[in-house]
């Protein structure tokens, strides 16, 4: 009994710092989670330093899901883990997509392909909004740029034809980058349509204008 004594003991101390360590994982991945949210947000305003800030938090955050589950890489791929990274994939290739600066790679970020890609798949989502604030705001170029990046991101994930046990479910997402990209692509043409017509009414007001008063061609 005493053998078994010793052996219990062992597993209580195992168990005991295994769960420490998940414990400490699900903090910082709520936290994590938290900044990548907050660092969207702050993109969509406009207020870069915000989300610069918040995405310096992440990646500490990052680091230390990386250091703390050495030993337990279980918990690092378990599905709360992998999706708070996600996430941070996501706010992170957001940013630079707007800022129009070069991607940062999965090395970069220290993130398996599946997570990286996919937060990549959600960034072309988010998108979207970006693309409509930019209508509202009358900047149809930069609508279509955000379009042209929506149509290269699904490009891309497209040619990832592999099992969701390796891709981590990536080709649900790219059909819903699909779906998001063609009602944003009908969104633009259609405010170009309105822009067109526009300009086209208001040319011909002044036109109208012009022949009711030839004084003014004068």
């Amino acid at each position: 009994m005493e053998k078994l004594d010793e052996i219990a003991d062992r597993i209580h101390q195992a168990f005991e710092a295994r769960t420490s360590a998940r414990d400490q994982a699900l903090t910082r991945a709520r936290t994590l989670t938290r900044h990548s949210a907050n660092a969207i947000r702050a993109i969509h305003r406009g207020e870069n330093e915000d989300a610069e800030m918040h995405l310096a938090e992440g990646e500490e955050h990052v680091r230390g899901l990386q250091q703390n589950l050495t030993d337990y890489p279980d918990l690092y791929y378990a599905g709360y883990t992998q999706d708070a990274l996600k996430e941070f994939a996501e706010a992170t290739l957001f940013y630079s997509l707007i800022r129009d600066k070069q991607l940062a790679s999965p090395e970069d970020l220290h993130l398996e392909y599946a997570t990286y890609l996919q937060g990549l798949a959600e960034a072309a989502s988010e998108l979207r909004r970006r693309c409509l604030d930019m209508l509202l705001k009358g900047n149809s170029e930069e609508a279509k740029r955000v379009v042209a990046l929506m149509d290269d991101i699904y490009s891309v994930l497209v040619t990832m034809d592999y099992p969701d046990a390796i891709t981590g479910g990536l080709r649900r997402l790219t059909d819903l980058v699909r779906g998001v990209s063609e009602r944003t692509r009908a969104d633009l043409m259609l405010s170009l349509r309105q822009e067109n017509l526009a300009e086209s009414l208001q040319q011909l007001e002044e036109r109208l204008r012009s022949f009711e008063n030839p004084a003014i061609e004068g």
